[in-house]
């Protein structure tokens, strides 16, 4: 009998609980450091991570939907305002992770000369990749820095809208267009770009990616486990490394 007893713990042991599964909504300009962050994350909780990545806008879109979704990672303030106004945040998750600038990205081999955003209208920029400017946040913070420069109406007819930031991005890279603006991070992961020119951040807008924790999330202590793991030493490293500030 003890014997039997023995064995059946050792079988209990042996047995895991099963992991978790994390389903994260996140901007398309986190694509690349959260699948980073993932590989970490995984080893250590035996939790896995499943990614939505698009634009914010999008994202913020499906949830209202009733999709799925445990943590949203935003590229912007407002898609997750719109998310907290609908009671849709688990209380006092919410954060502000990361910050970011814009810049003015070319094709690597292109002999463009742009120096600052006014060079965006010489006649030999006939046209510009910009994330959906009356959706996504990048686009939407693009428009308002040439706006405040006077520059939107000049270029709007060149204006090549987009999905969302890494659209743009592949845009550029392709040579389908001469010139886009993406974020600092986005321009870092790629070799097929160059930065002609970077927005400085006193003068352009302020870019926050704020965290959270959904309200309707079918995995709330896992969600909550992995937030805290975002805002870690180690992961900080990872953040920095691929460009981002982290603000925290």
């Amino acid at each position: 009998m003890k014997t039997l007893w023995v064995l059946c713990l050792l079988v209990f042991a042996s047995i895991s609980l099963p992991a978790a599964e994390v389903m994260v909504y996140a901007a398309a300009s986190l694509t690349d450091v959260m699948q980073e962050i993932a590989s970490l994350y995984e080893k250590q909780s035996g939790d896995k991570l499943v990614f939505n990545f698009n634009a914010s806008s999008v994202l913020a879109r499906q949830i209202q939907q009733g999709a799925p979704a445990d943590l949203f990672f935003s590229a912007d303030e407002a898609n997750m305002d719109t998310l907290e106004k609908a009671d849709l945040l688990a209380g006092g998750t919410r954060e502000d992770l990361l910050g970011n600038t814009l810049v003015i990205v070319v094709p690597f081999d292109s002999n463009l000369q742009i120096t600052q955003a006014a060079d965006l209208t010489k006649p030999e920029v006939m046209k510009i990749a910009v994330a959906e400017p009356s959706s996504v946040p990048a686009g939407i913070y693009t428009k308002a820095y040439l706006t405040r420069l006077g520059l939107w109406d000049k270029v709007l007819p060149k204006i090549v809208p987009t999905e969302n930031v890494r659209a743009s991005l592949a845009a550029v890279e392709s040579g389908n267009v001469e010139a886009g603006t993406v974020y600092h991070t986005d321009a870092a992961i790629s070799k097929k770009v160059r930065i002609a020119c970077e927005v400085p951040p006193a003068g352009g807008p302020k870019i926050t990616y704020p965290v959270a924790v959904l309200r309707g999330s079918g995995n709330p202590d896992a969600a909550k486990k992995l937030l805290a793991f975002l805002g870690g030493a180690e992961v900080r490293a990872v953040f920095e490394k691929y460009g981002f500030n982290v603000l925290k």
